[in-house]
């Protein structure tokens, strides 16, 4: 692949985007968390801390727990948490360029040891955006330092793992959507491996691309669980990550009745399937898969949706056990105001930490993944919107970053600590009741919102739409300058960035489906 000359510059001082801030909240947890206390007896469950990070989207903790990186759509960012009650911005690195292609729509990072892996973009862009990944060394996280040159993937980067010095990446394109496998330990990065959903079942190729799409990927002790929206999960031993293998794969559709669909936003917006993030906890025995959807007004299950629970200590014959489901909201669309879908997620000590965008965040005991039962949960559908929940210091406290990127974008961009022990918030809002939250009318609903469904889709285009879907008013097309359009399954948000006077401007853009659009993300 073709390697770039590498220029970056802080957005610290040029953007003034990220003000820490910080929100007292009820004690933290005492010591590892007793299941037998009743959460009647707790204090009101509350967040411990909150630091702004404009832009946030996923975040992932350092070895030690003490330090947090997240994606920030035009940068990233590495805040310190190991004073859970007063999280403080360590470094922000924002206008990052390589050869004067910017690198944009970050909305995934991963971190091993002493290494930072910085993806873009996340969707299919314009060809003038970087595409490919950045390797930062973060030995001292105030002081992040870029290692060897970027390396040029030429496929937009969703998401990614990385395992030691071995990275994971989803590389989708129209044809054979694979997971390609890099050795970043060198000077050069260098490609050791790939697989295809394709190679082992052709008959996927039959179904459009986006139906198919590597979203995620995940590896613990050998094994990669891929999420394949509608074909599955699948799960590769990656012992020899030169070449890997087909163990097992679970599924909530099959190959024919995903030829039968007529309607393709459907499939790719609506239950069943959707395989989203996946994920198993530190003993590889319990695997979790987040479905990411919304209710499209089709056939039963619709909503959004939810966590599926297995038992993989045989990795070649997964068990079903149980499904944790999404908080439910008056308004499920994906154009509606309120997001409640699963999002990423972390198992940990028998408990699971979820995040569901405005749904909030959740802690559920399941030490008997048959039997998952709540201990906590925390929202503000008014202004968190959760990307992911990620335990920091065990029995002690978690962190979930909230992101402003949605379509409606009245939520915040922030890092979030929490206790972890059972509890419950006092006054939880509702999300059922439309008229009890503050919503400013940009989100397609309300009184921007005529009778037929029609209103402002909350960057500019009208939607007309009775069920959800929506056309744009322009002919924007996949440039990227104009924000572009994309397709790509599960979260799409993406940033449009103009590098005048080294101050960014940001101005949110999501997928809008087209009759004749397809083929294009």
């Amino acid at each position: 692949m073709r390697r770039r000359s590498f220029l970056q510059t802080s957005g610290v001082t040029s953007l003034g985007l990220t003000v820490p801030a910080s929100t007292s909240a009820a004690g933290r947890s005492a010591g590892p968390s007793d299941r037998s206390t009743l959460a009647s007896a707790q204090e009101s469950y509350e967040p411990l801390g909150r630091v702004s990070v404009e832009g946030a989207a996923e975040a992932v903790l350092g070895d030690d727990g003490a330090v947090a990186y997240l994606a920030a759509t035009t940068g990233f960012a590495i805040v310190d948490v190991s004073d859970s009650e007063e999280p403080e911005l360590l470094a922000e690195e924002r206008a990052i360029d390589v050869d004067g292609a910017p690198v944009l729509q970050i909305l995934d990072v991963k971190v091993d040891d002493e290494m930072l892996i910085v993806p873009g973009p996340a969707n299919r862009g314009s060809d003038e955006f970087f595409h490919g990944f950045l390797r930062y060394d973060v030995s001292d996280p105030a002081d992040p330092r870029a290692i060897g040159e970027p390396y040029e993937t030429g496929t937009h980067i969703h998401n990614c793992y990385l395992d030691g010095e071995v990275l994971y990446v989803v590389a989708n394109d129209t044809d054979e959507n694979p997971l390609v496998v890099y050795d970043v330990g060198g000077e050069v990065v260098e490609e050791i491996g790939r697989w295809s959903l394709l190679e082992r079942e052709p008959g996927w190729r039959d179904v459009d691309w986006l139906a198919r799409y590597l979203h995620d990927v995940y590896v613990h002790d050998d094994v990669a669980y891929l999420a394949h929206w509608n074909a599955g999960t699948y799960l590769l031993d990656v012992g020899d990550p030169a070449e890997p293998e087909y163990l097992s794969h679970v599924s909530d559709t099959d190959l024919e009745s995903q030829r039968e669909m007529d309607d393709d936003r459907d499939a790719r917006l609506g239950l069943p399937g959707n395989d989203h993030y996946a994920a198993v906890d530190e003993t590889g025995d319990l695997l979790a898969v987040g479905r990411e959807a919304w209710a499209t007004g089709g056939d039963e299950p619709d909503g959004p949706g939810g966590i599926d629970l297995y038992d993989v200590s045989d990795p070649t014959e997964p068990a079903f056990r149980a499904t944790i489901d999404a908080p439910r909201a008056a308004d499920e669309r994906y154009y509606g105001p309120l997001w409640t879908t699963a999002h990423n997620f972390e198992l940990r000590d028998g408990d699971l930490y979820a995040s569901w965008y405005q749904g909030g965040v959740t802690i559920h005991d399941v030490s008997d993944p048959a039997e998952p039962t709540e201990r906590a949960s925390w929202r503000d559908p008014e202004t968190a919107a959760f990307w992911t929940a990620r335990v920091a210091d065990p029995g002690e406290t978690f962190v979930a970053s909230s992101t402003p990127a949605i379509p409606h974008g009245l939520t915040d961009g922030a890092l979030y600590t929490f206790p972890i022990r059972t509890g419950e918030q006092a006054d939880q809002p509702s999300l059922t009741d439309l008229d009890a939250l503050e919503f400013e009318d940009d989100t397609g609903a309300g009184e921007n919102e005529s009778s037929n469904g029609s209103g402002s889709d909350g960057t500019g285009a009208s939607t007309n739409s009775t069920d959800g879907s929506a056309e744009a008013s322009s002919n924007a097309e996949d440039d990227g300058a104009s924000g572009g359009v994309d397709r790509t399954p599960g979260f799409t948000a993406g940033g449009t960035v103009g590098l005048v006077g080294g101050v960014a401007a940001l101005e949110w853009f999501r997928r809008r489906p087209r009759e004749n659009d397809r083929g294009r993300p």
